[in-house]
């Protein structure tokens, strides 16, 4: 008689709601064992008996062959006393003990599901909640853990009997699926309008859904409630919508994301490859930044008004990732309607997302014109996730639905700590051992409701998690309110301050498995960091580790008049630029025609006195000065809009004709003199070192102008402008190699948002040998830089947060 054997299995990472229950009972029962599986918060664990054959079959691939969105980390087992006995069972879920489990993100609707929404004969036939073991909510609806209905948003809607069999049964796709429901058990969809709003449809013999597609057809804006959170949607085609939208959430000229059904509605806008089709079609269905065809027909159908992106080079588009959005586009023969929407967040802009439905009615009752609303409620907000190609890489630009809330592996155990990220595009991030928690974006934190919003994700995620943070980590800027949070709710547990660009570079080396015996050369180019001088730094070489940081060579810094002032007219940054480079302000350059002349007289008063004009050495308001100075863009109404509309026309020049970019002037930078000291103490971690390089940019602006007058084109400037810069980072890399004997050097920083800067970098250092990292899964902006100050704090020697320090004027913008 062949031997029997009884072992004990504990299976780690995305391993709950994702179907993993019924595979392995389906394994099980296959190889003829007996035993159980259940739910815990250290994640699946499971008991087999059976042949020794059978068992050891059981263990070898049960990773493996796991279910497609199970995420398996560990998979721990033992041989335990046999116990007999016949059949295997699921068992309900085990409360207690620490939690070890993860859960899974929200998913894109699998296409069994779509098949059967799409299908009369179907008893889900064009049920807006459709979901199944495969697809649906998992992270917002999640309450508690294990993972179990009774731990969601779901709990309150108690499974009919077709569906309570569906869910029992193991052969079923909807097998122990949480958010199971039809439409006799289910949530429930309804239109709401009119002031007061009440319900328009979705009554007995009313289809909401088909009401919502004929007001968006005639020119309404809806919200429309999804996995977590509100949009704002309208039709993308009607000039009309597109521009009211714009104006009632206060968007300036900030692109909408577009919601199309299917790649080809929108092949004719904008050009696709195969990474950039598989983002937009796979499971997480994130919003694919593309680059725009430079000539659209748009008077053909599925054209997009000029509002939707105005002047800029990429259109987002996303595809419906929930039965809903699938029902507002259209399925086969419905009736006709809007072929592209625009889907951006419900709020208004600066504002977190909206979930609450009263609080939906009242925040964007000024927005919209009905509500497309159910009664499922959202219990973690989270935004969509934004991302682009670069050289045929992903690159993360926000991190939200469809990643949040999976974990990253570090490359070294690290203690328990909660970093509390930035002030813009704030993220946190939970870490301990060798897993930090990046959370979904949040948000500016100017905002009161922003903060109140991170003060419940943070909440939210060390309930998931179990990590208990005995440590805190902050941004060293003095006037951050990520900061100020920090050092409230530290207590008497230590608060790290980490200077801003170290935190970049080292979350770039964590994402890349560095760790930090060696240094790198980090280049951090952003819009704004709170540097170690208590100046604006932003053009930084910095030699790192996660320990210590020195500031190898920056931008020549030049003033920053009025602040943020100058972030929002960029012709004030191309000015005082021009006046560190001892050009005159004439009269037929752009960004002093564009200047009002009396504020041109204050400005040169205010220059010539310093007052309000903090020393900055940003790359991102180099971009700023280069893009007015060039014609490009004079005012930003939001974000990198110069830098973004200057990418925009370096896209359009005529490579042929663009030629040899400028060249920067690189020199000692002077020490200070003596008797003289910083504005703020030099922190711990900073390396002493001679003084660094300065790239001087004079040389390139005196030839932007030259450029200007010959009537050279802005597209051929923008180029150029481009190619210097990428052939400054080399030039200082190479520099720092000949100094240091470094040969990796890691790109950081919101500026390397900019695809076309990040590829002539990257080419070029490798053609010179360098060892180049990007990011990929974390954003190079300040979305990942919660986990650089999580890496940081864990690793430097200890310098406690030091209190208020000299706060430069008007210095939050960072892009």
């Amino acid at each position: 008689m062949e031997a029997v054997q009884r072992r004990r299995i504990v299976v780690r990472g995305v391993v709950q709601g994702v179907g993993f229950r019924p595979y392995v009972y389906t394994r099980a029962t296959g190889l003829g064992l007996t035993g159980h599986v259940t739910n815990t918060p250290e994640g699946v664990v499971a008991e087999v008996e059976g042949a020794t054959a059978a068992v050891s079959a059981f263990c070898e691939r049960l990773a493996a062959d796991a279910p497609p969105l199970a995420v398996v980390h560990t998979v721990d087992h033992h041989e335990v006393p046999v116990a007999g006995g016949s059949g295997f069972t699921i068992t309900a879920s085990r409360a207690g003990g620490p939690v070890r489990t993860l859960v899974s993100p929200d998913t894109a609707t699998c296409a069994d599901c779509l098949a059967e929404l799409a299908d009369p004969a179907d008893r889900r036939h064009r049920h807006p909640f459709i979901t199944c073991t495969h697809c649906g909510p998992r992270f917002t609806i999640v309450t508690g853990l294990p993972y179990d209905r009774d731990h969601t948003t779901m709990a309150r809607f108690p499974m009919c009997p077709d569906c309570a069999r569906e869910y029992a049964d193991p052969a079923d796709r909807r097998f122990h699926a949480q958010p199971v429901a039809c439409p006799a058990c289910g949530p429930r969809l309804r239109l709401l309008a009119g002031t007061p709003p009440r319900e328009t449809a979705g009554a007995a013999g009313t289809d909401p859904i088909a009401a919502a597609r004929e007001l968006l057809a005639a020119g309404a804006i809806l919200a429309v409630k999804g996995l977590g959170g509100y949009h704002l949607a309208c039709d993308a085609a009607n000039a009309a919508a597109v521009a009211e939208l714009r104006r009632r959430k206060a968007r300036g000229d900030k692109p909408f994301a577009l919601m199309a059904r299917d790649p080809a509605d929108v092949e004719h806008l904008v050009r696709l490859d195969a990474a950039e089709r598989g983002l937009l079609t796979g499971p997480v269905r994130p919003v694919v930044l593309l680059r725009r065809r430079p000539a659209t027909d748009h008077g053909r159908p599925g054209a997009v008004a000029d509002g939707v992106a105005p002047r800029c080079p990429d259109l987002g588009v996303m595809l419906p990732y929930t039965p809903v959005h699938h029902l507002l586009l259209g399925l086969p023969g419905d009736p006709p309607g809007p072929r592209l929407l625009v889907m951006t967040s419900g709020n208004l802009s600066g504002e977190p997302i909206v979930t609450d439905d009263t609080e939906a009615l009242e925040r964007l009752g000024g927005l919209a014109d009905a509500w497309l609303t159910h009664d499922r409620p959202v219990h973690v907000p989270c935004d969509d996730s934004v991302v682009r190609v670069c050289d045929g890489e992903l690159l993360v630009l926000r991190r939200a639905r469809g990643y949040a809330p999976l974990p990253l592996e570090l490359p070294l155990p690290v203690p328990a700590v909660l970093a509390a990220g930035g002030d813009l595009k704030n993220t946190f991030c939970l870490g301990e051992g060798r897993k930090a928690w990046l959370s979904a974006h949040i948000g500016d934190m100017d905002d009161l409701a922003t903060q109140q919003a991170f003060e419940r994700a943070e909440r939210q995620l060390e309930s998931i998690t179990g990590v208990r943070p005995a440590r805190l980590a902050a941004d060293r800027h003095p006037g951050y309110r990520s900061r100020a949070w920090a050092r409230r709710a530290a207590g008497a547990r230590p608060l790290t301050a980490v200077q801003h660009h170290h935190a970049h570079i080292a979350s770039a080396m964590a994402e890349h498995g560095l760790d930090g015996t060696g240094r790198v050369i980090g280049v951090a180019f952003d819009g704004t960091g709170y540097g170690d001088d208590g100046t604006v730094w932003g053009g930084e070489i910095l030699l790192a580790d996660y320990a210590r940081h020195q500031r190898f060579a920056h931008l020549a810094p030049v003033p920053l008049p009025g602040g943020d002032a100058a972030v929002l007219r960029p012709y004030r940054m191309a000015l005082s630029h021009l006046l560190a480079a001892g050009l005159p302000w004439a009269p037929d350059l752009p960004c002093t025609a564009t200047c009002p002349p009396e504020e041109l007289r204050v400005l040169e008063r205010q220059l010539e006195s310093g007052l309000h004009c903090t020393p900055t050495s940003s790359m991102g308001r180099l971009f700023d000065a280069v893009s007015s100075l060039a014609g490009v863009c004079h005012h930003a109404g939001y974000e990198a809009q110069a830098a973004i509309e200057l990418e925009g026309a370096a896209l359009a020049a005529d490579p042929a004709h663009a030629g040899p970019g400028y060249a920067f002037d690189l020199r000692r930078a002077q020490p200070p003199e003596p008797g003289t000291a910083p504005v703020v103490p030099a922190p711990a971690p900073v390396v002493p070192a001679l003084a660094p390089v300065v790239a001087d940019p004079a040389p390139v602006l005196a030839a932007v102008v030259a450029d200007l007058r010959a009537g050279t084109s802005a597209a051929v400037i923008a180029a150029r402008f481009h190619t210097a810069v990428a052939a400054l980072v080399v030039d200082l890399a190479v520099l720092a190699r000949e100094g240091h004997d470094l040969d990796t050097v890691v790109l950081s920083g919101g500026v390397f948002a900019n695809a076309v800067l990040s590829s002539a970098c990257t080419r070029r250092l490798r053609e010179r040998g360098f060892t180049v990292l990007r990011h990929h899964r974390v954003p190079p902006n300040d979305g990942g830089l919660a986990l650089g100050q999580l890496m940081v704090a864990a690793c430097a020697p200890h310098h406690p947060d030091q209190g208020e320090g000299h706060v430069p004027g008007g210095t939050r913008q960072s892009a």
